[in-house]
């Protein structure tokens, strides 16, 4: 079974994130309310996939983007971002730090899903 990690402050985000991917079946899913918390469950266990907001408190979703892909035991797990933040600029600098996909919310489940499935299986 494939772990996707979703890092969100807003818990009715991460509870439509979860609903959206549990459709899918077969993927098991760990929540992180900030990237803190999501860098404190890295080293738990193996994790196929990542979803982050850019905004949360401490340690926001870009700095957790850069924390990920600059570690070697992370850098090769795909990230995506699923955000308000809605500029060029921010897309760029997201896509930039290494992000695979930037998705604006309020975002479509059926293209989430569809990343999913392209990325992990």
């Amino acid at each position: 079974m494939k772990k996707i990690l979703i890092t969100e402050d807003s818990p009715t985000m991460r509870s439509l994130l979860i609903s959206t991917i549990e459709a899918l079946e077969d993927y098991e899913i760990v929540e992180a309310a900030s990237g803190f918390e999501a860098l404190r469950l890295l080293p738990r266990g193996k994790v196929d996939l990542i979803i982050t907001d850019i905004n949360m408190p401490d340690i926001n979703g870009l700095e957790l983007i850069s924390y990920v892909k600059n570690n070697p035991n992370y850098s090769d797990i795909p990230l995506f971002i699923i955000s308000t933040e809605r500029s060029d600029k921010d897309m760029e600098k997201g896509l930039a730090l290494g992000a695979d996909e930037y998705l604006i919310k309020p975002f479509d489940p059926v293209k989430l899903q569809e990343l999913i499935k392209k990325y992990i299986g």
